[in-house]
C-alpha cells in the first residue's frame, strides 16, 4: 500500500527528541534526518542519490515516497526545488533518477545485513530460526517477497509463540526483494527467511529498510514502528559501502 501523498518517508519510525532535523525539498516539512534520502550534485551536474550523506559540498533532502516524487519530477516541481536548494540552475535530472534513489536504498540496506550476518547477528536455516523464534530470542523475523506462504506462515506462529504474541496478527516482515538476491547479498546461493538475534543490529538494519521500503511506498508491520525493544528509536548512525554511482 502506497503512503499518502504527503507523508513523509522518515515519519513511521519513532525518533529521540534530540534527533538532527531537515526540511524535505518538496513537502517543506522538517523531518529526522536519519528518516529523509539527501540528493547532491556530482562534479558535472547532475543530481544523484547521496544515501550514505557523505558526498562532499550543499545537499537536498527529500521525505516523499517515489509516486510523489516522480509526479513532482514530471510537473518540473522537483527541478525548481533543487535550483533553490543547491542555489544553482545548472543541474541535470536523469529521467531515472527514482530507480537510481530506489537501488541505493535497496542496496544500503542488503549491504547493512550482510555486514550484521558477518558479526554473527543474523539467523539462517529455517530450523533454526523456527527455534529461536521459540526460544524468544529474535528481535526480527524477515521474509523475502518469493518466499512460500507456508513457510512464512510456520516461522510466524514460531515467533509469536516466542514473544508472547500468541492469537495477535504479529508477522515477519517481508523485505521487498527475492531469494537470489538476498542470498547473495548474504554470501549464500540463496536466503528465503532470516532472523535477527540482536537489538542493536535490528536497529541498524531498520533505520535503512524504512527508508528504502517507505520510499516504495510499502507499510512496516507495526512492532518495527513501536517504540520499543524492536523499535529503530536509538539506532545510531551506519557506514553503508557502497558506492552512490556519482
Amino acid at each position: 500500500m502506497r503512503n499518502p501523498p504527503n507523508d513523509t518517508v522518515g515519519k513511521t519510525v519513532s525518533e529521540p527528541a534530540d534527533t538532527p532535523e531537515r526540511r524535505c525539498i518538496l513537502s517543506g516539512e522538517r523531518v529526522p534526518k536519519a528518516g529523509l534520502i539527501r540528493l547532491a550534485l556530482s562534479p558535472d551536474g547532475e543530481v544523484a542519490p547521496d544515501v550514505r550523506a557523505r558526498a562532499p559540498g550543499r545537499g537536498a533532502w527529500i521525505g516523499v515516497d517515489r509516486a510523489t516524487f516522480e509526479t513532482a519530477q514530471a510537473k518540473g516541481k522537483l527541478k525548481g526545488s533543487l535550483i533553490r536548494a543547491f542555489k544553482t540552475s545548472n543541474i541535470s535530472l536523469p529521467d531515472d533518477l527514482a530507480d537510481r534513489i530506489e537501488t541505493n536504498l535497496a542496496r544500503a540496506t542488503l549491504d547493512r545485513l550482510g555486514i550484521e550476518s558477518r558479526g554473527g547477528a543474523v539467523i539462517l536455516g529455517g530450523e533454526k530460526i523456527e527455534q529461536a523464534a521459540r526460544g524468544g530470542a529474535l528481535c526480527a523475523l524477515l521474509h523475502t517477497e518469493d518466499a512460500a506462504e507456508d513457510g512464512r506462515r510456520k516461522l510466524d506462529q514460531a515467533w509469536r509463540v516466542g514473544s508472547d504474541a500468541q492469537g495477535s496478527a504479529m508477522s515477519g516482515l517481508v523485505v521487498a526483494t527475492n531469494r537470489a538476491i538476498l542470498g547473495a547479498a548474504l554470501g549464500r546461493e540463496a536466503v528465503v527467511h532470516l532472523g535477527i538475534c540482536d537489538r542493536a543490529a535490528w536497529q541498524r538494519v531498520l533505520a535503512l529498510l524504512a527508508r528504502w521500503h517507505q520510499f516504495i511506498g510499502r507499510e512496516l508491520p507495526p512492532w518495527a514502528c513501536e517504540n520499543d525493544s524492536h523499535s529503530a528509536s536509538t539506532a545510531q548512525p551506519v557506514e553503508v559501502i557502497h558506492n552512490e554511482g556519482f
